[in-house]
């Protein structure tokens, strides 16, 4: 059967309205506290959600922990003590460049009303390659056309331009300049169309509370505003109670908090999120290396979920952060543009230096080849598991129209993260079906999550299942009780075919196996 896709996908915002829409009708997020009007830019993971989540965390893990003998994991507290935060930084240099518009009393991020801005550029080069691409068929070269139309070289060039002033000002602390860059692009408050607005200022993005059983004596603490800092304090326990030697690394996923005034663009950023980063442990000197092979090998690990390299790009920083001497981000396709999902960072040795003279501590590693002791240098990994969340769903939904002229809308998630792997189908509620129809779900259950559903015709339960992923419908009818067979329907294709109920369990593991999946980093 043919499949078409609707054109009113292709529209960036529509697109993304559908996303938001679709997650909450299917139970993978909801906005949190939701009955008493809710919390901005915090969010609930429903029973699909949840599920996702989990499987992208796992499929995470087994490519950092379990397939790499120097990399263990560690699960740090979210809280820790202040002089962490001192030590990292963060105390005196977490900070956003915040702007309000005068009129419309709105705050934004400075640099994200550039980068928006930049972004509706990239839109324009987007638009040129469409065109040629129409004009000159099968014969046209992509590459070739970016790199020498006229026009699309004057469009890259200003964002260039402008993203290095930006990345210069920031670095210096000049946020007039800033502010002058917003003023001379004319960039206007999305909401109001105002462009009457204050200088820029500097906020702390760290959430403070306290810890102590009265307020004289209670210490101040904050919430961790990322994950890294739980790893480095930990580096001396780690490395001597699992004997390890450079080079290593310390994996470890959890949730980190951030004071986000302008959160927006749904789970892309949010003020509660969560982390999945890995700090690697080398010697001094061989840090390019190292940051060229981890950004190659996260990279692939993205490419082997299937979703379309064309999605997935490079961008190097210009500016770097206090501790870096090399940046990069993996950026992805989201509806609303390129951004980033993923960065890799070469951080010196900036953080257990760092470490080392606020707990007065030697947080070092003797080198058995080099007879001498050394602060080891830090090449990290960190990508947002919520923002992989809404790149797998935001890539993954589809509106089809059929050959017949109906339509469907179908989540094809990478079957390896679906949250639901198979469902069983009785086709009618009697003369045994049911039963047997429970036999196949309880003895596939011991290896997949798998769902039951009796309720409404066959057709109306496979666009129940589309919905939310379901790689697998397995329909129980009157010739399995003849032959043993039942009919499994496949999501993608739509495809069906007769297979023993003896062979489900094979047939399901070839396709959603995190082994097979991961094969292809």
């Amino acid at each position: 059967m043919g499949v078409f896709y609707f054109c009113g996908m292709n529209n960036q915002g529509d697109h993304f309205k559908n996303v938001i829409s679709h997650a909450k009708e299917y139970g993978f997020v909801f906005q949190s506290s939701e009955i008493y009007d809710g919390l901005s830019a915090v969010y609930d993971y429903g029973q699909n959600g949840a599920e996702l989540k989990k499987n992208i965390r796992e499929y995470w893990w087994k490519a950092m922990v379990q397939m790499n003998t120097n990399i263990v994991g560690l699960d740090a507290s979210i809280f820790m003590h202040p002089t962490t935060w001192k030590a990292s930084g963060h105390v005196d240099a977490f900070n956003d460049p915040l702007i309000d518009n005068k009129d419309s009393k709105k705050r934004y991020r400075a640099d994200v009303l550039v980068e928006d801005y930049c972004a509706k550029i990239e839109q324009k080069i987007e638009k040129e390659v469409k065109k040629a691409k129409k004009r000159f068929g099968d014969a046209f070269d992509e590459n070739e056309f970016l790199k020498t139309n006229q026009r699309v070289l004057a469009y890259q060039d200003k964002i260039e331009t402008i993203l290095k002033r930006m990345a210069r000002s920031l670095e210096n602390e000049d946020l007039a300049d800033v502010k002058a860059l917003i003023e001379e692009l004319e960039i206007a408050d999305p909401v109001s169309g105002s462009r009457n607005w204050t200088d820029v200022k500097q906020f702390n993005l760290m959430f403070g509370t306290k810890l102590g059983a009265s307020a004289e004596s209670a210490m101040d603490l904050y919430l961790r505003p990322e994950t890294a800092q739980g790893i480095f304090v930990n580096f001396l326990n780690v490395q001597k109670t699992g004997r390890m030697k450079i080079p290593f690394g310390i994996a470890q996923t959890g949730k980190a908090f951030r004071n986000e005034i302008v959160a927006r663009q749904f789970i892309f950023r949010m003020r509660e999120f969560e982390q999945m980063e890995m700090q690697f442990f080398i010697k001094p000197g061989t840090q390019g290396e190292w940051y060229k092979h981890w950004k190659e090998k996260r990279l692939n690990w993205h490419l082997s979920l299937g979703m379309g390299e064309e999605n997935y790009r490079f961008h190097d920083h210009e500016k770097l952060a206090h501790y870096a001497d090399a940046a990069a981000d993996i950026e992805f396709r989201f509806p609303f543009g390129f951004k980033e999902l993923e960065g890799i960072h070469s951080r010196t040795d900036f953080d257990l230096s760092q470490h080392e003279k606020h707990a007065g501590k030697k947080l070092q590693f003797f080198d058995p080849e080099e007879n001498k002791n050394y602060v080891p240098y830090v090449l990290e990994t960190s990508i947002g598991l919520d923002r992989m969340f809404l790149a797998v769903f935001s890539n993954s939904l589809k509106n089809e129209e059929l050959e017949n002229n109906s339509t469907r809308t179908v989540l094809k998630l990478p079957a390896v993260l679906a949250p639901i792997k198979a469902a069983i189908l009785p086709l009618v509620k009697k003369d045994g079906l049911p039963e047997i129809a429970k036999e196949i779900l309880q003895e596939l259950q011991w290896e997949f999550n798998v769902a039951y559903d009796e309720k409404d015709a066959v057709g109306r339960r496979y666009r129940r299942q589309d919905a939310i992923g379901t790689p697998f419908c397995i329909t129980i009818d009157h010739q399995t009780i003849e032959d043993n067979t039942v009919t499994v329907r496949y999501r993608d294709s739509m495809k069906q075919e007769r297979v023993a109920v003896k062979n489900l369990k094979t047939l399901i593991e070839d396709h959603v196996s995190m082994k097979n999946w991961l094969k292809n980093c």
